[in-house]
């Protein structure tokens, strides 16, 4: 495992804050293989090295696992609910250590979601902008034309600015309704049912079917399995990727604004 900062194997060991781990270092009340280290900067093994908190040993951290759960409808996706109602947590008993879910899906969605106790690779996978596509088949109000399918397409207006553009397909007809297929790359609340009201076709009914390159293929509602590696390898590979797609639009962005006129600056 890679070295990281010692205020992140403390914070992730559940001992303390971030900035709270920094005032131990700080205060030499931190130890790695024995040696006070003092250093803000200072990194360690966290599978390899010993680390201690005022003598209290850093326990190591649990190994990563993922899966990909069949959320049904009508569960909510959180570990607790005040409210009572089924939640992800009733579908993953069995599974160690404590995992938590990738971003969300409406309650009255179903389909593919991931689960891990990756909080890193999780928070990039979730993050409103996180490129990575993420594929459904939507039961919309309606027959959609052409032209409907084409504003979805390309990105339509919500109340928090226009949307990315997006993968559009038809996929038959359902008597009065239809099926699409949608891929978007960005997570905002509710967005799909969001972007198909928008066009004049509210949603029906939402199934999740992919998450980039892992499919929910035929898993049973309410059954969960583990990734394989070389599925849990092309998620970090979509991260990367999608970390150089952002990194390049916010540069493309930056060299788009108009210069203001030198008497402006002066």
């Amino acid at each position: 495992m890679p070295e990281v900062r010692l205020q992140k194997i403390i914070a992730d060991a559940g001992l303390a804050s971030r900035r709270e781990a920094e005032r131990l270092i700080e205060a030499g009340e931190v130890q790695v293989n024995g040696r006070v280290v003092r250093e803000l900067g200072a990194k360690a093994d966290p599978e390899r090295d010993h680390v201690k908190v005022r003598g209290r040993l850093v326990p190591r951290p649990a190994p990563k696992v993922f899966f990909a759960l069949h959320k049904p409808p009508g569960v909510v996706t959180t570990m607790r609910d005040p409210e009572g109602r089924p939640t992800v947590a009733d579908l993953l008993t069995g599974i160690r250590p404590r995992v938590y879910p990738v971003g969300r899906l409406d309650w009255d969605a179903e389909g593919l979601l991931l689960v891990t106790n990756d909080g890193d690779l999780a928070a990039r996978l979730a993050h409103p902008r996180s490129h990575v596509p993420k594929t459904y088949e939507v039961k919309v109000k309606g027959i959609p034309t052409r032209a409907a399918l084409e504003a979805l397409a390309a990105g339509p207006m919500l109340d928090d600015g226009p949307t990315r553009p997006a993968f559009v397909r038809f996929l038959r007809r359902a008597e009065q309704n239809a099926w699409i297929e949608l891929t978007i790359r960005e997570g905002r609340n509710h967005q799909v049912k969001r972007m198909c009201e928008a066009v004049g076709h509210p949603a029906l009914k939402i199934r999740r079917v992919r998450f980039d390159g892992i499919a929910l293929g035929d898993l049973p509602r309410g059954r969960y399995r583990a990734l394989s590696d070389a599925e849990v390898r092309a998620l970090r590979a979509a991260v990367a990727k999608a970390a150089d797609a952002a990194a390049a639009e916010s540069k493309d962005a930056r060299r788009a604004r108009p210069r203001r006129a030198a008497r402006d600056r002066l």
